[in-house]
């Protein structure tokens, strides 16, 4: 693969960082805590797992899971990935009908804990959170920290570009390769890591138009053909009706958010110059666009902005300390990427 799709620079907002750092020097300086956004019944034929987990990744949990709990591992659920080398908390559900919660005192497995456990009529699916809740420690702090001072007071008002994060890529852009080899027909992956390369073809296909975007000044500036979507929801809806100074209004507000492609076959819902411009990127990668085709993908909406919530910062020492809140599907590391370099 060309040495431009393995490892992009995807443009920056504010410009290059001037500051350097380390992250993940240890596993808790990396916390993550999901936030369901819902009550549990307590009832109901899923078991529900609250588990800590330290250097460890989110599917081998899973299989540690099934198998102490004598279940297939199609029928333990989990919201999404969460990052190996780090402390991070997570549900976990297990389908268990007819069957008494099991004494859990006997699950000894390096790297996980059990903090909660309660039941709930469903099962616990891919994206079914509100969001996580981040405490991130960033080391060695060198250079101009004044100025990264002055960038978290922007992001917490203006957020920052909603890039999909390196880890949707795997190692050096590993999962681009895969995809590409995928579409060519060169392999037959089975059907979960089809999903993982299909996932980030399509990321990265958003990432460059939102990369283009930033380069034109656009990404918080309206433009003919845009689509919105409002903040806290999939909901989305074409500019047209509303005049600039309206949607320039909302968008300072935080109510509404400029969007960008997840890559489908069929029409696109965007016009005009955004259109156009979409449709230029696209062109540059045509093995991309024939196998999400060919496999069938709608198209979908993403916002191209997102604003941490809850945002608070400490510098100590050489250490930089941030707590924030992101939606999910988010990442915490298109915080830290506006940050410093790492």
């Amino acid at each position: 693969m060309n040495t431009c799709l393995r490892a992009p620079q995807w443009a920056f907002d504010c410009g290059t960082p001037a500051t350097k750092g380390v992250i993940r020097r240890q596993p808790d300086d990396f916390e993550v805590t999901e936030q369901l956004g819902y009550e549990l019944s307590g009832m109901g034929e899923h078991l529900w797992l609250l588990v800590e987990k330290r250097n460890q990744n989110t599917g081998w949990v899973a299989e540690q899971l099934a198998r102490y709990l004598g279940v297939q591992a199609r029928h333990v659920g989990y919201a999404g990935l969460k990052d190996r080398h780090a402390l991070t908390r997570q549900w976990f559900s297990a389908h268990l009908p007819g069957r008494d919660d099991p004494d859990l005192s006997g699950l000894h497995v390096d790297g996980i804990a059990i903090l909660e456990q309660t039941r709930h009529h469903r099962k616990l699916r891919t994206g079914g959170l509100e969001g996580n809740r981040f405490r991130i420690v960033v080391r060695e702090l060198n250079g101009d920290t004044a100025g990264t001072e002055t960038r978290l007071q922007t992001i917490a008002v203006s957020g920052v570009p909603n890039y999909f994060g390196e880890q949707r890529f795997g190692r050096d852009g590993g999962n681009l390769d895969k995809a590409l080899a995928m579409f060519r027909g060169d392999s037959r992956p089975r059907r979960s890591l089809q999903g993982i390369y299909l996932s980030a073809a399509r990321s990265f296909l958003f990432n460059e138009v939102l990369s283009r975007r930033i380069e034109a000044d656009t990404w918080l500036r309206p433009t003919a053909g845009d689509v919105m979507m409002l903040d806290g929801s999939h909901s989305v809806f074409k500019t047209k009706d509303e005049s600039i100074d309206e949607l320039m209004a909302r968008l300072h507000a935080g109510d509404v958010h400029i969007t960008g492609p997840l890559f489908g076959k069929g029409q696109s819902m965007v016009e005009d110059e955004v259109l156009e411009l979409e449709t230029t990127v696209f062109a540059r990668h045509p093995e991309f666009i024939a196998g999400l085709e060919a496999a069938g993908l709608k198209p979908e909406r993403r916002a191209l902005r997102v604003i941490p919530g809850e945002l608070q910062w400490q510098f100590e020492d050489d250490s930089l300390i941030l707590n924030f809140t992101l939606p999910a599907g988010s990442y915490a590391t298109a915080v830290l990427r506006e940050l410093v370099l790492y």
